[in-house]
């Protein structure tokens, strides 16, 4: 397994429509163990292919255990290819991150409660129901899959401030990088 690269907005594979998965390969294993290994070391609770810049219609996600909605030793992580979701009840609205918006959450108001249709690794269809953190997380990477950010899911003026506070953080980082470029060039000197 091999941990893959996070983009993060603006890339444009963020915005664009994932391709349906047709090939139930080896290919997409690997794809898919990747995936889940790197959501676990991001220390996220869903990731989407086009977050790893593959433009496929997969994400993994963790759906915690034991009927509550904290991720510990009972969660499991589930795989989802081609999903769709085929019914809704409730609304909840939830504080959201995203591993492509580091350091932005907000609240998004979602379904409560959502069935889902999908397919496992091996391309045998599921159908599934999830609550609370699982029905916003699969919401969540299935707007991604369709090219939707959950910021796209915010008020037009929450939006620009979301985002330009994205950019404040980006600029921040970028800035720290070129400082610590400069330190070990000095530093090797």
């Amino acid at each position: 397994m091999t941990l893959r690269t996070i983009v993060e907005f603006p890339h444009p594979l963020l915005k664009q429509r994932c391709e349906e998965v047709v090939d139930f390969d080896a290919e997409l294993a690997t794809l898919l163990n990747d995936m889940r290994e790197t959501m676990v070391e991001a220390e996220g609770l869903g990731l989407a292919a086009n977050q790893v810049a593959v433009g496929l219609r997969v994400f993994t996600m963790v759906v915690p255990g034991d009927g509550e909605d904290e991720v510990d030793e009972t969660s499991e992580i589930v795989e989802l290819c081609n999903p769709r979701i085929v019914g809704r009840r409730g609304e909840i609205r939830f504080e959201e991150g995203c591993l492509s918006f580091p350091g932005i959450n907000e609240a998004v108001l979602r379904s409560a409660e959502v069935d889902a249709v999908f397919q496992d690794r091996d391309g045998i269809e599921h159908r599934r129901s999830f609550t609370d953190v699982a029905a916003v997380c699969i919401q969540h990477e299935l707007d991604h899959l369709d090219g939707v950010t959950f910021l796209d899911r915010l008020s037009p003026l929450k939006r620009r401030l979301a985002q330009r506070s994205f950019k404040r953080m980006q600029d921040a980082r970028r800035f720290d990088d070129i400082e610590d470029q400069r330190a070990a060039v000095r530093s090797a000197r």
